[in-house]
């Protein structure tokens, strides 16, 4: 560990790289989250980008720190950012790290719909981290009044607007790899979000791993990302990684990507860029909805590396990704699939690249019923493929193992399903504040990824988690399986299908576990035909896994519940059916708006009155 930086010192030894190396942002107009946007297109010659040298963003985020240490904030206290422009969250990260602050990442609020939902996720951050700050937009803070009523740690929420112009002279503190750079908590897919805690020497070892053994950057590299930077990919692996190694990147908000995909990849042809992580999702989108005559112009010759991770990837959507594209330059051995966890600081495994994906195709059947992957030939009817994510980074292990193995005494052999288990430098010291969750992540000396997997030729591939495994007469059945059945059905919006196990919400049924899938309709004129989409649900994943369900749920687009990163949340989806309140379900397009006025005026209610009142730390 001794020949890793600190990313308070990458962040000083990057000053000294050229001047034309740095960070841009190509901007967007309008309050993010709150009304629909209006984008400068990134085509434009890059007029309106914003530059900032690596030199630059020393200097600034000096002031940034600063500005921090002027607000009271000390060495070791958490401060919370919810910040929806790219370049405000990058320079106050980057501040309190040089101060020695805590940063604490949480998404910003994507709009006034569910927004007690967003609150109380971000009490309990807040509550859970011991933050004694907040600092956000200032339209942002007026609706945070009854987080900081709520949550006595909380001392003060802050305005960006006064932070960006502050003079402040940082205090510089020595910083060590064994102290804690930030917590990530984890995004809430599957159970309440925790506090994972990175340490410096965490992120060096990850970042370093990622750069020099799995993508092999160079200097000549350049990135462009949509993703948010309240995640890991998009923080770890496009703000800490390019300031380590001082690579060059151009962002861009995800909400522009989201509304109009093609903006990606004009903003790559534009920068000659070679770069880019996604999840399966955002491929599959930009087939979608880029249409042919959007591409005239554009070229993707020099795309070097497309990542994919952070969801189940599905080697018949990156195919479909460089089919649409290779007319425009895009090279299929770009693509590099990827696994990973904020456990884990980001990555742990990679495919090799420039050698695009590989896959193996085994028994289905055998894979369910009997946890053992049998090669077989990918035309058989029986099988299924899955994609490699590669073996593990040099000074890390990862191994399968049965899942009462309590202590990682014995691997499984090579084509058996368990446990993927991980250990090395990259992995979290624990949860913050929690000792029981960070005694259960641990087996021994390895790490419970919950995940499950089985290495064939030293590559690893993953077939889903196990606590969401549905288990029916003895056969184990993947989620994601029935899911891919589900969304080849006409009318079933892509992308937008839970299958879970559940109790039945009747309790006339208690032997077993029903079999479920809830889907949602492709748009509000096919929901008329919801019984027969639902039939034909059925009808597709008996065909094609031999399993009936016991329910399938047509549900209009926007309802299934998310997760800030954009990953469907099964854990709580299967809740709301045990409850009987997923049928019944409001659109998150549909929002009661009498509720959010409510929910709004409840909020700037008690920002006025603890700005009026009094009671702590006012700014």
């Amino acid at each position: 560990m001794s020949s890793y930086r600190t990313i308070a010192q990458a962040i000083e030894d990057a000053s000294y790289a050229e001047p034309t190396r740095g960070f841009r942002f190509i901007p967007e107009s309008g309050v993010p989250g709150f009304q629909n946007q209006t984008v400068a297109d990134p085509a434009d010659g890059g007029a309106n980008e914003t530059t900032f040298s690596f030199t630059a963003i020393e200097r600034a985020t000096a002031r940034y720190g600063g500005a921090l240490q002027a607000l009271g904030l000390r060495r070791g206290d958490r401060v919370a950012l919810i910040l929806p422009s790219n370049e405000d969250f990058i320079l106050c990260f980057f501040g309190a790290i040089r101060a020695g602050i805590i940063p604490v990442p949480i998404y910003p609020p994507m709009g006034l719909g569910q927004l007690q939902a967003y609150l109380d996720n971000t009490r309990h951050i807040i509550a859970k981290s011991g933050a004694r700050a907040i600092i956000t937009a200032a339209k942002i803070k007026r609706l945070l009044g009854t987080v900081q009523q709520s949550v006595p740690s909380l001392e003060q929420v802050v305005a960006i607007e006064g932070i960006r112009e502050s003079m402040e002279t940082l205090k510089p503190e020595k910083i060590g790899l064994d102290d804690v750079a930030f917590l990530q908590f984890t995004s809430g897919s599957t159970s309440r979000p925790k506090g994972v805690t990175l340490t410096h020497g965490n992120l060096a070892a990850n970042i370093t791993r990622i750069v020099e053994d799995g993508l092999k950057l160079t200097p000549d590299d350049f990135g462009v990302s949509w993703l948010p930077l309240y995640h890991d990919m998009g923080l770890i692996g496009f703000v800490l990684s390019p300031i380590y190694y001082r690579i060059p990147i151009a962002y861009m908000s995800p909400l522009v990507f989201l509304k109009r995909p093609v903006t990606w990849l004009q903003a790559f042809s534009k920068h000659k860029a070679s770069l880019a992580f996604a999840p399966n999702f955002a491929y599959a989108l930009c087939v979608k909805r880029i249409r042919e005559s959007e591409l005239e112009g554009l070229d993707l010759s020099r795309w070097r590396i497309a990542g994919c991770g952070a969801e189940p990837i599905r080697p018949e959507t990156l195919e479909g990704f460089s089919n649409a594209f290779a007319k425009i330059g895009f090279r299929k051995e770009a693509f590099l699939p990827s696994y990973g966890m904020a456990e884990s600081s980001l990555a742990i495994a990679f495919t090799e690249s420039g050698e695009g994906m590989k896959t193996v195709s085994v028994d289905g059947p055998k894979l369910w019923s009997e946890g053992v992957a049998t090669p077989i030939d990918e035309t058989a009817e029986s099988a299924i493929r899955l994609v490699s994510c590669g073996g593990p980074f040099k000074e890390h292990k990862i191994g399968i193992y049965a899942s009462d193995d309590l202590v990682s005494a014995n691997k499984l052999p090579d084509g058996s399903v368990g446990e993927i288990r991980i250990a090395g430098p990259s992995v979290m010291s624990g949860y913050w504040d929690d000792g029981e969750k960070t005694r259960e992540a641990f087996a021994g000396p390895m790490l419970r990824t919950g995940d499950l997997g089985f290495f064939t030729d030293g590559r690893l591939y993953i077939c889903g988690r196990s606590k969401e495994v549905v288990i029916v007469n003895g056969r184990n059945y993947y989620p994601q399986d029935m899911e891919w059945e589900a969304s080849k059905v006409d009318g079933v919006r892509k992308g937008n299908v839970i299958a879970f196990g559940a109790r039945d919400p009747s309790g006339k049924e208690c032997d077993r576990e029903r079999v479920v899938i809830a889907f949602e309709v492709q748009d509000e004129a096919r929901m008329k035909d919801a019984n027969a989409i639902s039939l034909a649900v059925r009808r597709a994943v008996q065909e094609g896994m031999s399993l009936t369900l016991d329910d399938a749920i047509a549900l209009p687009a926007g309802t299934l519940p998310k997760t800030s990163s954009g990953k469907l949340q099964r854990a709580k989806t299967r809740e709301l059916y045990e409850l009987g309140q997923l049928a019944s379900r409001g659109s998150s397009r549909d929002i009661d708006k009498v509720e959010v006025i409510k929910q709004a005026a409840l909020s700037q209610l008690s920002y006025f009155k603890l700005a009026v009142l009094g009671g702590r730390k006012k700014t």
